[in-house]
């Protein structure tokens, strides 16, 4: 079988996986699933997840504030239009209930029966002020359903239970809609329905900028770099060859599209990049010195191959340790791109051979035009590293020693919504809430009565009593929900609706007259929602301001030392739980995957390089140059004051496995310069010359790549984006001076 057969049938076979793969990718759907993130195999998670099944899911909800434009919200017109919508929702599929100011109501209990007195008659405009008077007056409604300067209200919608992306879409699209009907222009939603669908639509569109970018940017590079139109579009089909099969996989597992996995398509393209410039970087050289098209691809797969295996394999090692961490949608970005990684590697090996066999030779005048101003600089370069040697040696140390100070600046804080940034409009609703009312971040206490004992018993109550007094005065929760508030609403209303009775009852008496009336709404849903129905457990609920994580620790450390100072265990036990805190959790896990990830990365690199030199010396001399640069990068973050999330502290893990590449490629070919009996400053510089200007391209591609991720406007994605791209900037500074410095004045090669 000739050359020309067989590339012909690599290609067919090509042909026909890159056919299945479409297939398999155009099944893929895009998926933002809020429960994904909470830490996988943690006790508190199971815990949660049984809770939850008791009481329901606190993310379920919609929060609608309406703003009367810096006015008085007792105006008839305004709530008139504020009891409509609330209304038009109640009739709503995927709409379980809603709490609005327009129906809220007190009830009464009196010797001939039970009735409730609205605290809001919005038809009624003569009696506003009088019910004003009386809402401000009741402590639970300021702050949940009424602004303190009484300018705005807010709805709380209560939604179905893990409502999937087209019903969210359905009922936000008939929310907005109703909105405008109603002239309700001055609006802020916030929640789970909410976030699930603008996050969804926020992926498709970045998807399409990110690869759109990538594309005109990596072509304007391959032009510069080759100056051919061969030399821009094989390159070019070989990575799209990649991004699609990577796709295809995913789509064979039947993963979605999530805010991780969105970035695979981006990387892949530029990461798979850096194989085909090496391959067609020396096959060029070599085609410029005369061989044949047969003989130039023999000597650039003997040469490069050994090396791009190993690049790969690093670069597919630093994705693949993301698989330590605890978050699923981490977890299966790493899997898929690191398995992506090895598919673009078997195609540049197999698709690029083909086509360069199959092509007409690239004219000799022109090839050996483009390789001769590359020599010239990296000689260039050279003589200024053995004149400076110290002087980067130097500078390297207190660069090292400057960014370990930044480092210790870094803490380790995150929010529900790290991703967005400031000025999305997400963030300012959220933030509108935050300002005018109780805040977003929910908040779970589960109650348990003691053996012999229900939630019901006054002496039980009482305890729970402290816990929301310290949870209202110095905790900063609101909109509370538990027995105690159940209770209290009922000894008032039993006590002709009077504010002055909203507390629990003083006598046994009183507690078993409650208990009476307490029995006849048992079945009631905002019973349910508090107490099971065996009154042995029950639930403490509240919203509060995003604090972020550290501060929230804080917080949940003082109320769990208060409780155990304050709380009777023979009467009441206590945990904190809810989705809020299953993401705080993250953080524990944040700093030790990371370390964990980059220890996993460091052995494999230190027993790659093991095997080439056999050195223990050029083990340490490899890993210096990588190091420095993710120091570099923790530095900035410190002084910048970013703090390191999760989605943050993967940067560093993929930033080492693709900057480590230039570093195996350089000690590749200089572990050949040596075979061939070269001194080690000469065999130094012929590695510059000839592996200098690959590296340098494949490292300018990879930073644009990456920093068309800064065109996110998801942070996490952003701060990959700057980050990866500043340390390969760092890596290739360090790999072309740093390196040269540390083999020259540590190693030593064996005795021949």
């Amino acid at each position: 079988m000739n050359h020309k057969t067989s590339s012909i049938l690599v290609l067919t076979l090509v042909a026909v996986l890159t056919l299945a793969s479409s297939i398999f990718a155009s099944r893929l759907r895009f998926d933002y699933n809020f429960d994904n993130f909470f830490p996988e195999g943690d006790p508190d998670l199971s815990y949660y997840y049984s809770y939850r099944d008791k009481f329901g899911n606190d993310n379920d909800y919609l929060l609608i504030g309406l703003d009367n434009g810096g006015n008085s919200v007792f105006e008839a017109s305004f709530l008139q239009r504020v009891d409509s919508l609330t209304k038009l929702l109640l009739g709503q599929p995927h709409i379980e209930s809603v709490l609005s100011p327009t129906t809220l109501r007190s009830p009464v209990v009196e010797q001939f029966g039970y009735f409730e007195i609205p605290y809001l008659h919005a038809d009624e405009p003569n009696r506003y002020a009088e019910d004003s008077a009386r809402i401000y007056s009741n402590r639970e409604l300021i702050g949940t359903f009424f602004s303190e300067d009484a300018t705005a209200v807010s709805l709380f919608v209560q939604t179905s239970d893990n409502l999937g992306k087209a019903d969210s879409d359905t009922l936000l699209a008939y929310l907005y809609q109703q909105l405008d009907l109603l002239q309700l222009s001055d609006h802020h939603i916030a929640g789970k329905a909410l976030a699930q669908s603008v996050f969804i639509e926020k992926m498709k569109v970045e998807l399409a900028v990110f690869m759109s970018a990538s594309i005109v940017l990596v072509i304007a590079f391959l032009w510069i770099a080759f100056r051919t139109p061969w030399g821009v579009l094989v390159p070019l089909v070989v990575v799209l060859l990649s991004v699609l099969w990577s796709l295809g996989v995913m789509g064979m597992f039947n993963k979605p599209i999530d805010i991780m996995t969105v970035l695979l398509p981006t990387i892949m393209f530029v990461v798979g990049m850096s194989d085909v410039i090496h391959i067609q970087s020396r096959y060029i050289t070599a085609v410029g010195a005369g061989a044949s098209k047969l003989l130039a691809i023999r000597t650039t797969l003997r040469e490069v191959g050994m090396a791009t295996l190993l690049t790969s394999l690093t670069t597919a090692v630093g994705f693949l340790t993301l698989l330590t961490t605890a978050i699923v949608p981490i977890r299966n970005f790493g899997l898929y791109t690191g398995i992506s990684v090895m598919l673009a590697f078997v195609l540049a090996f197999t698709v690029l051979p083909a086509i360069l066999l199959l092509i007409q030779k690239p004219s000799q005048r022109l090839t050996r035009r483009s390789e001769f101003s590359w020599p010239v600089l990296m000689r260039r370069l050279y003589r200024f590293i053995l004149r400076k040697p110290k002087l980067i040696l130097y500078s390297s140390m207190g660069i090292a020693l400057l960014s370990l100070i930044g480092l210790s600046l870094i803490k380790v804080d995150t929010t529900l919504l790290e991703d967005l940034g400031d000025d999305d409009p997400i963030i300012q609703d959220f933030q509108y809430f935050e300002n005018k009312f109780s805040g977003v971040r929910p908040f779970e206490l589960h109650l348990k009565a003691a053996p012999g004992r229900t939630m019901y018993d006054l002496e039980v109550l009482q305890e729970v009593n402290q816990i929301e007094g310290y949870l209202y005065d110095t905790y900063g929760l609101n909109f509370i929900s538990s027995p105690v508030t159940v209770v209290k609403t009922l000894h008032r209303a039993q006590n002709g609706g009077l504010s002055d009775f909203y507390t629990l009852p003083d006598t046994p008496h009183e507690m078993n007259q409650v208990k009476r009336r307490l029995d006849a709404f048992n079945k009631r849903s905002e019973l349910r929602s508090v107490v099971t129905a065996d009154m042995k457990e029950g639930r403490l609920a509240g919203k509060m301001t995003d604090v972020g994580s550290a501060r929230a620790a804080e917080l949940n450390d003082s109320l769990q030392l208060f409780i155990d100072q304050q709380i009777d265990p023979t009467l009441l036990q206590t945990r904190i739980t809810g989705s809020a805190v299953m993401l705080d959790k993250n953080n524990e896990y944040v700093v030790s995957n990371m370390l964990e990830g980059l220890l996993i990365a460091f052995l494999v690199v230190a027993l790659l390089v093991g095997i080439i030199f056999r050195s223990l010396r050029m083990v340490i001399i490899s890993l210096v140059p990588n190091i420095i640069p993710l120091m570099m990068i923790g530095g900035i973050m410190g002084f910048l004051g970013i703090n390191m999330t999760v989605s943050v502290s993967i940067i560093f893990t993929i930033a080492f496995g693709i900057a480590v590449d230039d570093t195996i490629h350089f000690l590749g070919k200089l572990k050949l310069e040596l075979r061939k009996g070269k001194t080690l400053p000469y065999a130094i510089k012929s590695t510059l010359v000839s592996t200098g200007k690959a590296i340098i391209i494949t490292s300018c591609i990879l930073v644009a790549g990456f920093l068309t991720l800064v065109l996110s406007t998801f942070d996490a994605t952003f701060y990959v984006g700057v980050f990866v791209s500043l340390t390969l900037v760092f890596a290739l500074l360090a790999d072309l001076l740093l390196l040269p410095v540390l083999i020259l004045f540590f190693y030593r090669p064996p005795r021949k």
